[in-house]
């Protein structure tokens, strides 16, 4: 397995839709017909297709004569306990929206198998920008900064929200999160384990015995990127943060050094900026986005190598779960081979961090 993914053009290759495959294909008439129950100002008929992206829960564009949806479902087929959780999603989303924050507005949870084939929800298209290249190569220098502030100050907005006044405080256990992310992350990985790695041992037994004091509690998104949101085409504004799959109630500084790993993961054309010359290109430094993330938050962020190590671990094991999904057969994008490869350098990566926080070797 090799060490380092080959530089993919990700914005030409995940952005975008494809014809289903016969595979991924729904009952038009069933899903018509939920439509009409449930959502509003609905009128057929029904054309979809599916996003080239969304390699965890497949996503299609449903379009009619007047407006266009998308639709997000749970892949067929056996799936992980916990795993693909669009009911999840459907809640974030819902609270959020009569909030103000930028997500999508939600039609409809079906949680019945029988009217796709597997559970789904309906939500409001977002008309903006996908950007997927962390270095922002049709930007320039202050639009760059533009985006990047934006994006620090949406997670703030997200981690200051009040779980409790927003009809979420039912979304999680406030307290605890890392423990619980930890040993939902090794189950999965055990669940969906196809090979012996020494290194991931040594971390699911390091990092429960290690985990730092959680300060505040709020609602975390859990994969929060740069190409998991829609920008604004006219604006560096984020219009929609998507794929919600991941969130709960946590640790607001587990949730943002998940953004600031970026910082750290080599600039291969997705989201990361190790080896470019980010002051020349006009991104923030890490330590100015934890200036700019506690200024307006006020919460404490300490020294993040023990973060780092802990979300590089988490992201092993969602990868595993794909890495199982791609040798069953059941993997749901094009790109889930490649993401799937990824898993071993995530574990050496992590065990690395592990090392800086004073894990003993």
């Amino acid at each position: 397995m090799s060490g380092e993914a080959q530089p993919i053009d990700y914005q030409k290759e995940m952005v975008g839709t494809v014809k289903v495959t016969e595979r991924d294909q729904l009952d038009l008439e069933r899903l018509t017909q939920w439509f009409e129950a449930n959502v509003e100002g609905f009128a057929g008929p029904i054309s979809y297709s599916k996003f080239k992206g969304g390699q965890s829960n497949p996503t299609y564009r449903i379009d009619t004569p007047a407006a266009s949806y998308v639709l997000r479902r749970q892949p067929f087929g056996k799936l992980l306990p916990s795993a693909h959780a669009v009911d999840r999603e459907y809640k974030a989303m819902t609270g959020l929206y009569p909030t103000g924050f930028p997500v999508p507005r939600t039609f409809g949870l079906c949680e019945d198998p029988d009217v796709i084939g597997s559970k789904f929800f309906v939500m409001s298209m977002a008309d903006g920008r996908s950007l997927w290249n962390g270095a922002l190569p049709d930007n320039t220098p202050e639009e760059r900064r533009e985006i990047y502030n934006a994006m620090i100050d949406t997670m703030a907005d997200l981690h200051l929200k009040k779980p409790d006044e927003i009809g979420l405080g039912d979304f999680g256990k406030p307290v605890d999160y890392c423990a619980r992310q930890i040993s939902r992350w090794t189950k999965q990985y055990k669940l969906s384990e196809t090979e012996h790695q020494p290194k991931m041992e040594r971390l699911i037994e390091w990092l429960p015995e290690t985990i730092p004091p959680q300060h505040e509690s709020s609602v975390v998104h859990g994969d929060y990127r740069l190409d998991n949101m829609i920008f604004a085409k006219d604006e560096n504004r984020v219009l929609a943060v998507l794929d919600w799959e991941l969130s709960t109630l946590g640790d607001p500084i587990a949730d943002f050094s998940y953004l600031m790993l970026n910082w750290h993961n080599p600039a291969d054309g997705r989201a990361g900026l190790l080896g470019l010359d980010i002051e020349a290109l006009g991104i923030p430094s890490q330590d100015e986005a934890v200036e700019r993330y506690v200024a307006r938050t006020g919460y404490p962020v300490p020294p993040m190598d023990w973060y780092f190590a802990y979300n590089l671990f988490r992201l092993a094991g969602i990868m595993q779960g794909i890495k199982k999904r791609v040798i069953d057969g059941t993997a749901s994008s094009a790109h889930a081979k490649q993401m799937s490869e990824r898993v071993t350098p995530l574990i050496e990566r992590a065990y690395e961090f592990a090392i800086a926080a004073g894990m003993p070797e």
